[in-house]
C-alpha cells in the first residue's frame, strides 16, 4: 500500500499541467511561426464590419470554412467592398484568438480572384478612359461603308487571321487586306500591339484597322 501510494504521488508530481491561457498562447505561437505567410482562395461569406472598422468574414469551399480578420489599416487599401458569394484571393498569417480559442487567418491583402478581378480591372480602365474623354461622341469618326483597303493587326499564325479573312472576303470582296503582324499573347503582347497600331496609323495605308486577339473578337477603327 505504501509503495503504491508513493509511485502514484511521484507520477502526479511529474505532470505538466497547462492552463487554458497558456495552451492557447503556445498554440498561437506554433501556428504563426510554423506556417508563415499563406495565400488562400475561397468564397467569401459572413462579412461584418463593426464600428472599429475591422473586417471579419469567412472563406469557404465545398468542404470547409476558415474564419478571417482584416484590420482597418489593411482593409483601407482594398479598392472594393467585399460581399457574400464573392470569390477572393487573400494573403495572411494563420493565428489563434486566445480569449476564445478561435483559429483564424489574419488577412493582410485581399483581391478578387479569377474573372472577377479581370472584370473589375476592365471597369476601372474603362472609367479612367471615359474620364479622359476618349469615349465622347464628338471624338468618334465614321467608318467608311465600303473600305478599299483594310488593315489587320494580329498574329500571322493565329486562328483569328483566318477567320477575319473569311468574313472580309464575304462582306467586302473587292477590298485589299494588309497585315500588320504582332504578338497577341503573353507579357510582350500589349506593347507589341500598341507599336503595331501606332505604326499602322502613322503609315495611313488603310481605310480602317482591325485589331484582333482572338477568334471573332475584333475591333475596327478608322485611321482618319
Amino acid at each position: 500500500m505504501s509503495a503504491g501510494y508513493e509511485i502514484g504521488t511521484l507520477a502526479a508530481s511529474t505532470r505538466e499541467v497547462y492552463s487554458v491561457s497558456r495552451l492557447n498562447r503556445e498554440v498561437r505561437v506554433l501556428l504563426e511561426r510554423g506556417l508563415g505567410v499563406l495565400w488562400v482562395e475561397g468564397e467569401l461569406s459572413n462579412f461584418a464590419q463593426p464600428l472599429s472598422g475591422h473586417w471579419y468574414f469567412s472563406l469557404k469551399d465545398r468542404d470547409a470554412q476558415l474564419r478571417c480578420a482584416m484590420y482597418r489599416l489593411k482593409n483601407s487599401l482594398v479598392g472594393f467592398t467585399p460581399r457574400a458569394g464573392m470569390q477572393v484571393l487573400v494573403r495572411g498569417r494563420i493565428s489563434l484568438y486566445e480569449p476564445k480559442g478561435d483559429y483564424q487567418l489574419i488577412v493582410e491583402h485581399l483581391e478578387e480572384a479569377g474573372v472577377g478581378a479581370l472584370r473589375r480591372e476592365f471597369e476601372r480602365l474603362k472609367s479612367r478612359l471615359a474620364a479622359e474623354g476618349l469615349f465622347a461622341p464628338e471624338r468618334k469618326r465614321p467608318l467608311p461603308r465600303f473600305p478599299q483597303r483594310i488593315g489587320v493587326i494580329t498574329s500571322p499564325a493565329g486562328a483569328a487571321l483566318h477567320d477575319i479573312l473569311r468574313i472580309l472576303a464575304r462582306r467586302f470582296p473587292p477590298a485589299a487586306v494588309l497585315l500588320y503582324p504582332t504578338a497577341v499573347q503573353g507579357a510582350a503582347a500589349v506593347p507589341a500591339l500598341v507599336n503595331a497600331l501606332t505604326m499602322a496609323s502613322a503609315r495611313a495605308e488603310c481605310d480602317v484597322l482591325i485589331l484582333a486577339r482572338g477568334i471573332l473578337k475584333a475591333r475596327v477603327t478608322s485611321r482618319q
